[in-house]
C-alpha cells in the first residue's frame, strides 16, 4: 500500500550560516484537539532555540480538547520577529494532522508553500466533504504531501507518534536539518524515559522516508 502522495518538490529554505543566507519558516499546524499539534510544535521550537533562531507562537485558538479543532502559528527566523501572526499568504508550511483542516487555511499558504498533512479523515461534524474533494483541491497546489500516519504508525508499532511521523514528512519543507529534530526530540521526552524517546525517533525517520 501506498501510504504518501508526493507532488513536485523545491529546494529547502536556507538555514543561517549555510552559504550565508538567512533562515526564515512561518507554520500553520492545524488539526484536532488530542491528534498531537502541540507536541510537534514544541519540538520544531526546540530545535530552532537550540539553533539561538528567534521563535514566536501564537497562542491555539479552537477547542483543545479532544475532537475539536485546533490551529496555531510557529514563526521561526534568523531575524527579529515582529509578529507572532501570520499574515494571509504569508505561511511557508501548514502542518496538519487532518486533510480536510489544513484546507481551511489555505487563504495563508504562500504561493510556494507546502501542505503536509495526514489523508486519514477525522469525521467530527455531520456534513464532512467526501475526501475526492478533498484531495482534489489538493491537486491544485505545487507542494503537497499527503501522508496516511495513522496506518504508518501502527504498522510499525508507534501508535502514539503519528504526529512524530506527519513532523518527519514536513522535514524538508520545514528546512531544519533531520539531526536537529532529532536531537529536539531527545531533548523534549527525555523525562519519559528511552521507550517513549526511541519511539518518536523512529516515527521521525518513518516520515522522512515516506516524503521521499
Amino acid at each position: 500500500m501506498n501510504n504518501s502522495q508526493s507532488i513536485q518538490t523545491t529546494p529547502r529554505p536556507t538555514r543561517e550560516g549555510q552559504g550565508g543566507g538567512s533562515y526564515k519558516c512561518d507554520i500553520i499546524l492545524c488539526g484536532v484537539g488530542g491528534q498531537g499539534i502541540l507536541s510537534i510544535a514544541t519540538i520544531i521550537g526546540e530545535a530552532a532555540m537550540n539553533e539561538n533562531l528567534y521563535i514566536k507562537q501564537a497562542e491555539v485558538h479552537g477547542m483543545s480538547q479532544r475532537g475539536g479543532d485546533v490551529q496555531s502559528n510557529l514563526r521561526i527566523s534568523s531575524n527579529p520577529i515582529a509578529s507572532d501572526l501570520i499574515p494571509k499568504g504569508g505561511a511557508d508550511v501548514i502542518i496538519s494532522m487532518e486533510p480536510m483542516e489544513a484546507l481551511r487555511y489555505l487563504p495563508y499558504l504562500s504561493k510556494d508553500g507546502w501542505v503536509i498533512t495526514s489523508s486519514a479523515p477525522f469525521v467530527n461534524i455531520p456534513n464532512y466533504p467526501d475526501m475526492e474533494a478533498i484531495r482534489a483541491e489538493y491537486a491544485k497546489l505545487p507542494h503537497v504531501v499527503m501522508v496516511d500516519i495513522e496506518q504508518l504508525a501502527k504498522d510499525n508499532q508507534v501508535p502514539r507518534s503519528a504526529n512524530v511521523i506527519l513532523l518527519g514528512a514536513a522535514q524538508q519543507a520545514l528546512g531544519i536539518d533531520y539531526d536537529k529534530l532529532e536531537a529536539a526530540i531527545r531533548r523534549v521526552f527525555a523525562r519519559k524515559g528511552d521507550a517513549i524517546v526511541d519511539a518518536n525517533i523512529k516515527a521521525l525517520a518513518i516520515g522522512k522516508a515516506v516524503s521521499n
